[in-house]
């Protein structure tokens, strides 16, 4: 049986050589010269479903028979795949994305490299490996998040313009949303986000997918920021949503990408209330926004709100003087006794209105 280390983690292993940072990752495995029934008496446990993947007895790690796939039908549901001990690790490879992720590694270190990974690695140049790239539309995706991942990478030209045939050739049209956000999710924590969205706009897919979100300057910044400032992942979705021109389509946007409630209501609020939350200088506007935003019932979200105000302000030089007085004013006004409030009403009818009073009286006190 012949092991091979493969793919992100001989990668990873290759830069971190070169003094560049890489991020920790499972290790991937392929087996040459094996057929499944010889990997089960061996005491690997089958897991694959469209192809044999096996837990190892001892390490439970993955370990992958080498195969080969053809294509049978649109998107990247239609493949047949071919496991059999005569199937080379070449074989494998060649069926890869790009070639900084087709070098395979053997149990005494030597690098196998059949189709030029190290010498992009060297050149920083993130490659196709072979026309089979063109068989699955999810590579276009993850060509756009790799660069950003990678900055100091650009795609190669024959790349680029294979990922615009496939665009125009409609392949990229089967894609589902489930794996979309799977990959803007990984792009989104990448070093520069926004290159993601360049690259998707330079091969078209970006305005197939997409032609009503509008990558103005304006939502590169603030998706740049967010990302940048570490804000929690549903608020980077809603700063990819910030496109559109209200919260209702920036909403319909992220449920459309099957994205989180979360940040489905956290890209609604945003577009409808970014300038007023930038411009929050008085106790009334402030208690506006609280309101408008349940901000009682929801607080953990007002919260993630005025994080993305601060770290906004802060990347202008400035906000930073009211930070802690908007923190307050919040504590204040979900700390009221609605109780006690509640029971100064002459009527049932007035219950609503001593209790919003009390809780902007409570905000006042604590502005300062």
């Amino acid at each position: 049986m012949q092991i091979y280390s493969v793919g992100g983690y001989v990668r990873d292993t290759l830069l971190s050589a070169r003094g560049l940072p890489v991020e920790p990752g499972d290790r991937d495995w392929v087996v040459v010269g094996e057929t499944p029934e010889a990997m089960a008496a061996r005491g690997f446990l089958p897991v694959g479903g469209d192809f044999p993947v096996f837990l190892h007895p001892k390490t439970h790690e993955e370990y992958a028979l080498a195969r080969t796939e053809r294509k049978t039908a649109p998107g990247y549901h239609g493949f047949v795949f071919h496991a059999a001990a005569d199937v080379t690790l070449e074989d494998d490879l060649r069926r890869r994305d790009l070639t900084i992720n087709a070098i395979a590694m053997d149990d005494r270190g030597r690098l196998i490299d059949p189709y030029g990974g190290v010498a992009d690695l060297a050149r920083g140049v993130l490659r196709h490996v072979s026309e089979a790239f063109c068989e699955d539309p999810v590579r276009i995706l993850r060509a756009a998040r790799f660069a950003a991942r990678f900055p100091g990478f650009s795609i190669a030209p024959e790349t680029l313009a294979l990922m615009r045939r496939m665009v125009e050739a409609g392949e990229a049209d089967a894609l589902v949303p489930e794996r979309v956000l799977a990959e803007f999710t990984k792009g989104l924590s990448a070093p520069q986000p926004c290159r993601m969205l360049d690259v998707l706009c330079a091969c078209g897919l970006w305005r197939r997918l997409y032609p009503q979100v509008r990558l103005t300057g304006l939502m590169r910044a603030r998706l740049h920021r967010a990302c940048r400032r570490g804000l929690p992942l549903p608020l980077r979705l809603a700063a990819l949503a910030s496109g559109l021109p209200d919260g209702r389509s920036s909403k319909a946007f992220l449920a459309g990408l099957r994205a989180s409630a979360e940040a489905q209501d956290l890209a609604q609020i945003l577009g409808d209330w970014t300038p007023r939350l930038h411009a929050l200088s008085t106790p009334e506007e402030t208690a506006e926004l609280f309101r408008g935003c349940d901000a009682l019932r929801r607080r953990a979200r007002m919260e993630m709100l005025l994080e993305y105000r601060e770290k906004a302000l802060e990347s202008e030089g400035r906000g930073m003087a009211d930070d802690a007085r908007l923190r307050r004013a919040l504590d204040a006004w979900c700390s009221v006794d609605a109780g006690a409030a509640a029971r100064t009403a002459s009527t049932p009818r007035e219950i609503p209105l001593r209790v919003l009073e009390a809780r902007r009286e409570a905000l006042r006190a604590a502005w300062g």
